[in-house]
């Protein structure tokens, strides 16, 4: 598939995500929220959840002064919500997956990345408990969309997929004919995990064309 810009896509990826992992969130032990999330070194699932929150309220209320997204801006609002209860933080990102939509609808693209990471974070969440799906699940398709999509705005360097658990093809990153389209043959959470920087140890998989560092957004 050759993705053309919905507007709608990131606020429905946001709504099932949010139908997914909020009871799921709300059935775990406090405890549970201390534990590492192995795809970002040094914070816990409370900080991942509490960055995210953070970030989709920035959204709703409009606050994107410059480095808005910087680790230092990560940190400051992962602290502002230390004396927050888990359950509050819960509260938030709930509020925040389903205000966000809208607003990211009318940015014009330029805050499409944020519900995929939205969606990313929650994959890392699920791994972090040891829960099936991560970075897959119900919202799948849509995230594979808007991955097709944010990869060809940014020029990413092109890449045609073969999915083992996909019907279709996907086409990633800018076909500009310059360089030919690497090829990917594998399943979809090990193509999400390679262009998020997460780890595909033990993964089968087949990647022609391109180096695995050069699919990673985030690098």
């Amino acid at each position: 598939m050759n993705e053309v810009r919905d507007p709608e896509l990131p606020g429905r990826l946001l709504t099932i995500e949010r139908d997914a992992l909020i009871p799921l969130l709300r059935g775990r032990a406090d405890a549970d929220f201390a534990l590492p999330v192995a795809a970002c070194p040094g914070w816990t699932v409370r900080d991942v959840l509490a960055h995210c929150s953070s970030a989709l309220m920035r959204v709703v209320e409009g606050r994107f002064e410059e480095g808005v997204f910087s680790p230092e801006s990560n940190d400051r609002d992962i602290a502002e919500r230390a004396e927050w209860t888990n359950a509050q933080v819960v509260d938030e990102l709930e509020r925040g997956m389903t205000e966000a939509g809208p607003a990211i609808a009318k940015a014009g693209g330029v805050l499409d990345g944020v519900a995929l990471g939205e969606w990313v974070h929650a994959g890392d969440v699920r791994e972090a408990f040891g829960e099936p799906g991560a970075y897959a699940g119900d919202g799948l398709p849509d995230a594979l969309a808007l991955l097709a999509w944010v990869t060809q705005s940014r020029g990413h360097v092109p890449l045609h997929a073969d999915l083992d658990d996909v019907d279709e093809p996907v086409r990633l990153g800018e076909a500009s004919g310059e360089r030919p389209p690497g090829r990917f043959i594998g399943d979809a959470p090990t193509l999400v995990r390679l262009y998020t920087g997460r780890p595909v140890a033990g993964a089968a998989y087949e990647l022609v064309g391109v180096e695995a560092a050069e699919l990673n957004l985030y690098g």
